[in-house]
């Protein structure tokens, strides 16, 4: 009986020490195995600009330069193929599926607008016009083969800040069903080279993907002014964005179901190259609105507010000068005098120390020219 016990204890012992060792040759096979992970040298990113017979092909690294380099295995590449390189040799080991170089998320607003033409005041003209040369093309392509005629790629809208410019460009993409893709000018100048002109074109094939499409560039003269200095890299690399810019702009025909709106304040200081027939076919300015403009933007602006006797003459002839974004501040302010009395109702008081305030900003010029971009 003794014998047995002892027998059957070095069993479990020899089972236990069986299993300890199968659980430490798990544990350093896992940390062999994360171990050769740091060790691993990453491999690169890049684009395929031409591929060759004999199993090689051209590509182009993040950093904008180009090389001839071998294609390991049996790959299929057709130019533009998206395909991971071994850092030394650039060999070409893989290929992945297309992706965007940045997250456009980070610089795009990407909507369905919910804004429609009876939210634009005075403007009446240039409403009919943006409507020929963006919506009717989206809306009617055939209208213009059986003419024989191309629409404008593109419009430019110019003008003081808080005229509208933005506006219109939502109004139109919601009136005609396209999607609205928002682009600050300022936001394609990056800080490293090739990245702009590659978030550029980015945008472009988003726009395409999406179509139809409007895509609005906001203060372009932040990258399409005219330079005369190229020295800094910096100039430089928004010469490069300017570029790709133009040549996107050339890339796809009139008829198709992207549409580009710009907007800037200052139409004086562009480059002459981005005026050019056959990109910015439409050069449309935005002025200050007129005492009927005014009129008409106050009303809209007022159209949820409960008047109480306001003398709207009065107000509209105290707001010479004003954009449509002042006027838009004014009536909110005035509902902000109303509030602060513990009332529902707008008085034209209100509205006179709405203006009042605002007034304030310019002192002691006492000169308006537009407040609010």
């Amino acid at each position: 009986m003794v014998l047995g016990k002892k027998q059957s204890d070095l069993q479990d012992g020899f089972y236990n020490v069986e299993e300890e060792n199968q659980l430490l040759k798990n544990s350093l096979t896992y940390l062999k195995s994360e171990l050769n992970k740091f060790k691993e040298i990453p491999l690169l990113v890049c684009d395929v600009k031409y591929v060759l017979d004999n199993k090689k092909a051209i590509i182009k690294i993040p950093n904008g330069n180009q090389f001839l380099v071998n294609v390991s295995g049996n790959m299929d590449l057709i130019v533009g193929d998206t395909v991971v390189v071994e850092q030394k040799s650039l060999t070409v080991v893989d290929k992945i599926n297309k992706i965007h170089s940045y997250d456009l998320d980070t610089f795009l607003i990407v909507e369905k607008p919910d804004t429609s033409w009876e939210q634009v005041g005075g403007l009446k003209e240039i409403i009919e016009e943006i409507k020929e040369v963006v919506e009717l093309p989206l809306l009617k392509p055939e209208l213009f083969f059986k003419i024989g005629i191309d629409p404008p790629k593109g419009i430019l809208l110019y003008g003081p800040p808080g005229t509208g410019k933005t506006l219109l460009a939502k109004a139109v993409a919601k009136s005609s069903n396209a999607t609205f893709i928002h682009v600050v000018a300022s936001e394609l100048v990056q800080k490293f080279i090739g990245e702009g002109a590659k978030l550029v074109k980015d945008i472009f094939s988003l726009a395409k993907s999406k179509a139809p499409a409007i895509i609005f560039i906001d203060e372009i003269d932040a990258l399409a002014s005219e330079r005369v200095d190229f020295g800094t890299s910096g100039e430089r690399e928004v010469q490069r964005t300017f570029m790709q810019l133009l040549t996107e702009m050339d890339g796809f025909n009139n008829l198709d179901n992207v549409k580009i709106i710009a907007a800037t304040n200052r139409f004086d200081i562009l480059d002459h190259a981005i005026l050019r027939p056959g990109r910015f076919d439409r050069l449309i300015e935005l002025p200050l609105p007129e005492k009927d403009g005014r009129e008409q933007i106050f009303k809209i602006h007022t159209n949820k507010m409960k008047l109480i006797d306001v003398d709207v003459n009065s107000i509209i002839l105290k707001t010479d000068g004003y954009s449509g974004a002042d006027l838009k501040a004014v009536c909110t302010e005035a509902g902000y005098f109303a509030i602060r009395d513990n009332r529902s109702e707008i008085k034209t008081d209100d509205f006179i120390q709405a203006i009042a305030k605002i007034n304030q900003v310019y002192e002691p010029d006492n000169e308006h020219v537009g407040m609010f971009g």
